[in-house]
């Protein structure tokens, strides 16, 4: 199924990470729904089987290794009964605090966050497929596509426009 505006057009809470990611907009998610070469490069460049990457959402039975693995933000929030870190009396925790710095891909999570709780998750959802569709061909692409991934405008979406220098120096230490 391609991934486009059309296509994710009913917010889904399983596509709504708990730290206010939005897994569309991750390689391994579109890679799993749509271009196994994607997740074929994704995989040997990290060294691990395609099966380990395959993802259907944070919130979904099927996750990525390393969310599966190491994402301590969906244990505690489970824990404590809450969908998004915001909704909790401690955040923005030192965890969550430390992850947020670590990737471009995370640079809005504190706009997230704060955007779900003052529209809601379904709200925001619409608004991140905006933030993450081309303008030319209405493709839903990764924060770390400079040129979208089916037309080739550049930049590929709205995310990338505001942030393309971290990203950029991201994709320089692959």
């Amino acid at each position: 199924m391609e991934m486009t505006k059309e296509s994710l057009c009913m917010p889904d809470k399983r596509l709504a990470a708990v730290c206010g990611l939005f897994c569309p907009a991750c390689g391994l998610f579109i890679g799993t729904k749509e271009d196994p070469a994607r997740l074929e490069e994704i995989a040997g460049r990290l060294q691990r089987p395609v099966k380990e990457l395959e993802c259907h959402g944070c919130r979904s039975e099927k996750q990525c290794f390393y969310c599966h693995e190491n994402c301590k933000m969906a244990k505690c929030a489970a824990e404590k009964g809450i969908d998004f870190c915001s909704e909790c009396t401690e955040y923005p925790c030192a965890e969550l605090r430390v992850f947020q710095a670590e990737l471009p891909h995370r640079i809005e999570l504190w706009k997230s966050q704060e955007r779900i709780k003052e529209a809601g998750y379904e709200k925001w959802y619409m608004e991140m497929i905006e933030h993450y569709t081309c303008p030319t061909c209405g493709t839903l692409n990764s924060a770390y596509d400079m040129a979208c991934r089916k037309c080739g405008t550049t930049p590929s979406c709205r995310y990338v426009n505001l942030h393309k220098d971290k990203i950029i120096q991201q994709l320089a230490k692959r």
